[in-house]
């Protein structure tokens, strides 16, 4: 009973950490938010536990005679949570988003470990290191020149297509610069496409391009689509 009180005071701790690093996910509407971090960080904490306090079902007499690794356990906790990470990592087309929330996931299991052997003040730090990327980064990010991709499409009638010289000099028109250019012909033939990744520094280049590409009575469709981290 003595150690009841210090492993529910662990338990709280992973929680209350694992939930800090899931309102910054939910906030931002990722899917694994709120409750996955809180649950993967107890979980963390619980899986250590068993480690940390293998005498209470060991027992004494099998603990003396046998050799624990709690490291073992801090690796398969590692190794299994990289299949709830992949679970939210989502590639649409040439668009991949879900890195970072699969990354503070990883992270969140981290800290439930060290809370699980009770090791408070460095798990206190990585929850704030990890709020601080998250958010303060994100700020450092939202502020620094960056190239924006998206997957360009265009398509017109077959008999009468934009050329490639009137579409690089539309493109360029709006800063963009064209990587990856493929042309195609869809639909039995009757229409013609032009794709490619397009890249500029300033994001508002995209609606620009759009706007203009609606007033454009050649243009049949077109899809502008940009690629998320």
């Amino acid at each position: 009973m003595g150690d009841y009180p210090a492993i529910t005071l662990r338990l709280l701790v992973a929680l209350v950490f694992g939930g800090l690093v899931g309102l910054e996910r939910s906030y931002h509407g990722r899917p694994a938010g709120f409750r996955t971090h809180s649950l993967v960080c107890l979980g963390s904490a619980l899986l250590m536990l068993v480690t940390v306090y293998e005498g209470q079902w060991f027992g004494p007499h099998v603990t003396g005679r046998t050799t624990i690794d709690p490291t073992r356990m801090a690796q398969g906790i590692m190794t299994g949570i990289g299949f709830l990470g992949a679970g939210v990592i989502m590639k649409e087309g040439l668009s991949v988003r879900g890195l970072t929330t699969a990354a503070s996931i990883w992270v969140t299991a981290a800290i439930g470990t060290l809370v699980g052997i009770g090791f408070y003040f460095p798990a206190a730090l990585a929850t704030a290191l990890t709020l601080g990327t998250l958010s303060v980064f994100r700020w450092l990010e939202s502020r620094m020149p960056t190239q924006s991709y998206a997957h360009f499409t265009l398509r017109f009638a077959r008999e009468a297509p934009m050329s490639e010289a009137e579409l690089r000099g539309l493109v360029a028109s709006f800063n963009f610069t064209i990587a990856n250019l493929s042309y195609r012909l869809t639909d039995d033939g009757r229409h013609f496409e032009y794709r490619m990744m397009i890249r500029t520094l300033e994001p508002d280049n995209l609606r620009r391009l759009s706007e203009a590409l609606m007033r454009t009575t050649a243009v049949l469709e077109f899809r502008i689509s940009p690629t998320g981290d």
